[in-house]
């Protein structure tokens, strides 16, 4: 099958191929294949250890790139072995098409033709969910990776979880991936996403036959297990690592401290109290003693309050270096109203025990939530009393 020449041209200009990953998809591959090549003749197969005749179909196509090998690996590793592939033949893009037949190679232009209005970004062909056929768990599943999605990024998108995608591989770079299967298509998003790879969407037709006639290789119970592990360690990076990396980044560029000034504690369409309520809730959260979790549920909370999340988030870093020993000694020290005659003066004494350990934890957890709460409301009433002074006067 001969390419349209004006596509092709546009595929070679912008060092594009079509990548298709494909495991035991025999009855569908070869529709999706010409498919593609009516487009291109930069057409990508990675065979993932398949045992049907796929072999013998892509015999009849010599000119499609070939990558395969034995035994069955997974989705994840066929992208990446793909990716892999792409790079050394000199590709900067791919546009991954699943093998089943759902995606339309009549939406590859308009996948191309992101490049040129947004070069170096990751595209999703945004599915229409609620066409006929489509499988009710398919859209619950979309709804829970957007959520994830959002939390592990900050972006919101209709649809995170389509295999037809836009991938910029030399803007990716060559990153150590960790997952092998369905799940990889999460991870790579949300890991580019924090390499500051931009994410878009564009609409994409999609075809899903009849129950009777759909063929998936997705395991539900194994599948959603694996994918709900990785959000669970995704969710932990994005807040013991990517949000404090991202807001000490964000701190060194002074023009954004303007731009917080002007648009968050100036903005008048936000009251005092509404400001000054987010401050002080930021500070309580920042001292409350559930270390590794502060951020994240400052974050859930003040998103159900409708509170500014930047100024919670920039409040809760009070217990942050180099403020971290004094939190910890005065939360120490306020616990020693609780602990009666058995408060502490020290962390330790010299007759250390495991008895000793739990008095101390005792009384610095009682002393941290002590603490929070009377920092958060005095941050609250200063910050109101400030607020009220500073707007009058502008």
């Amino acid at each position: 099958m001969t390419a349209n020449n004006t596509h092709n041209e546009h595929f070679e200009r912008h060092r594009a191929a079509v990548l298709i990953p494909t495991y035991n998809n025999a009855t569908t591959l070869e529709e999706v294949v010409k498919g593609a090549l009516s487009y291109t003749s930069h057409v990508i197969v990675v065979n993932d250890g398949a045992t049907d005749h796929t072999s013998t179909i892509l015999g009849k196509y010599p000119a499609v790139h070939k990558v395969s090998y034995s035994p069955n690996r997974g989705k994840g590793i066929a992208l990446r072995r793909g990716f892999e592939y792409a790079l050394t033949q000199g590709y900067d893009y791919v546009i991954t098409m699943d093998a089943d037949g759902q995606h339309f190679a009549s939406d590859l232009p308009g996948m191309l033709e992101k490049i040129n209005t947004h070069p170096d970004t990751l595209v999703i062909g945004a599915r229409n969910l609620n066409q006929e056929n489509m499988p009710g768990k398919n859209s619950f599943a979309n709804k829970f990776s957007n959520f994830w999605f959002y939390v592990e990024t900050g972006l919101k998108g209709p649809d995170t979880q389509s295999g037809y995608r836009l991938y910029p591989l030399r803007r990716m770079g060559r990153t150590r991936w960790w997952c092998t299967k369905y799940e990889f298509e999460i991870e790579v998003l949300v890991r580019s996403a924090w390499k500051g790879v931009k994410i878009d969407w564009t609409p994409v037709k999609v075809y899903y036959p009849p129950a009777e006639e759909r063929i998936s290789h997705f395991r539900p119970f194994q599948d959603f297990s694996r994918i709900s592990v990785l959000n669970t360690v995704l969710v932990l990076i994005t807040f013991l690592y990517i949000k404090p990396r991202d807001f000490l980044l964000w701190m060194l560029k002074k023009e954004n401290w303007k731009k917080m000034w002007k648009e968050e504690i100036l903005n008048a369409e936000e009251s005092n109290a509404r400001k000054a309520a987010a401050i002080g809730f930021g500070v309580f959260m920042g001292i409350v003693p559930i270390w590794g979790f502060q951020l994240l549920v400052a974050f859930l909370v003040s998103v159900k309050l409708k509170l500014n999340k930047a100024l919670v988030f920039l409040a809760a870093h009070v217990s942050t270096p180099p403020l971290t020993p004094f939190v910890i000694f005065f939360s120490f020290l306020a616990g020693k109203v609780w602990m009666g005659r058995s408060a502490k003066d020290l962390l330790f004494d010299k007759h250390f025990s495991i008895a000793a350990v739990g008095d101390n934890l005792l009384q610095y957890v009682f002393g941290a939530i002590t603490l929070a709460i009377a920092a958060g409301l005095a941050a609250w009433a200063i910050s109101y009393a400030l607020l009220a002074i500073f707007r009058k006067n502008k």
